[in-house]
């Protein structure tokens, strides 16, 4: 059976407040990647003589296998028409003779360099945020591989529907 787990997490402060941060991950989903994707408020009042006013603007931070940044935004067309289009500007990390992630890893632990290491203080912190749920008694699902997790984490699905990512070496 594959692995899959599907949150949706409140962070307690001010800054945070109502804002709901949902996480996906499981093995033998359709795309392999490690990204963020930030869905931006919509502004305040409509910008543009359209409707629908488009896709919400957004950050995405990817960082496995390829590293990029984009940010997508929709903005005004040529022309004297008040009207959008979507845009996305991207920043991308490209370096052919870089090392692999686990080989730099593995490389540094063999001589001991202990820079990209957790340090202690911080697993600790990190076990303290999971320690009170490991007793919980959650429901396993099963899924086939190659789908995007178990019909359940739909429950957990945010209103606009999960942001799937796109295949490595595609700009969304």
């Amino acid at each position: 059976m594959e692995t899959f787990a599907a949150l949706r997490l409140h962070i307690d402060n001010w800054r945070w407040a109502g804002v709901p941060v949902y996480i996906r991950a499981g093995k033998c989903l359709p795309v392999t990647t490690a990204e963020v994707f930030v869905q931006l408020e919509p502004p305040p009042r409509v910008v543009f003589d359209e409707d629908p006013q488009g896709r919400p603007n957004y950050l995405r931070f990817r960082v496995s296998p390829d590293v990029f940044i984009s940010l997508g935004a929709r903005a005004k067309k040529a022309g004297e028409a008040m009207v959008g289009e979507e845009v996305e500007l991207v920043a991308r990390h490209q370096s052919p003779d870089e090392m692999a992630p686990y080989e730099r890893l593995l490389g540094d632990a063999m001589r001991g360099d202990q820079h990209l290491f957790a340090r202690e203080d911080a697993v600790e912190a990190a076990w303290r945020v999971i320690d009170p749920i490991l007793g919980q008694v959650t429901p396993v699902y099963a899924y086939e591989p190659g789908t995007w997790g178990p019909a359940e984490a739909e429950r957990l699905r945010p209103p606009e529907g999960w942001e799937e990512p796109t295949p490595a070496g595609v700009t969304p």
